[in-house]
């Protein structure tokens, strides 16, 4: 969808909103152009976030991926430097949420979402995230069967409508290594051997 386009939708919408609420107070919303504080995210990551939870089997892990993506600045970067505080804001709390947390994260690594160094707030402490759309596709094209029909069909016809082409790549290109981690295969194309040799 063009500029144009895009803007005669939300002129539509503006317009259907007013007829909804005639009496609404603007200020009491959050608009991005007015308010500080935000972060640039794909419109299908809800998508995106459930095929996660189902990839990492009764472990979910989307609120602890959701939690490193709001701390970038469009960089796909996160310095780590109170990992206790990335555990709580991921709904991780008690004595051993640092643990839980840290178990998150290594199953996002082990499935390609993220790439980590160690530095001196810990063996976490750099994170690099992934384009998501192109993991995904990486383990549909390698038959990951975690990931369900309708979840999938789902995200392809939502990247349809967006106009997203991230999931666009050639099948010889997603195609690749696959490794085995105890009752799964994870595939494991482009990322450091790091990753691979704790899976």
């Amino acid at each position: 969808m063009n500029k144009k386009a895009r803007s005669k939708v939300a002129a539509k919408k503006l317009k259907l909103r007013a007829q909804l609420w005639p009496e609404l107070d603007e200020a009491r919303l959050w608009h991005r152009s007015e308010k500080v504080g935000f972060v640039t995210i794909p419109r299908a990551m809800p998508l995106i976030l459930g095929i996660m939870d189902d990839m990492s089997k009764n472990k979910p892990v989307s609120s602890t991926y959701f939690d490193l993506w709001c701390r970038t600045y469009d960089d796909s970067f996160v310095v780590i430097s109170k990992p206790r505080e990335h555990a709580f804001s991921s709904g991780f709390t008690g004595q051993r949420a640092e643990g839980a947390w840290a178990a998150r994260m290594r199953i996002l690594e082990n499935l390609g979402f993220i790439a980590v160094q160690p530095g001196p707030s810990g063996p976490m402490n750099y994170v690099l995230i992934w384009n998501p759309y192109e993991v995904i596709h990486k383990h549909k094209i390698n038959r990951n069967e975690v990931i369900r029909d309708d979840s999938w069909n789902a995200l392809q016809q939502r990247v349809v409508e967006i106009g997203a082409d991230d999931l666009e790549i050639e099948e010889n290109e997603a195609a690749g290594e696959v490794i085995s981690q105890g009752d799964g295969q994870l595939a494991k194309i482009g990322w450091p051997a790091r990753a691979r040799e704790r899976a």
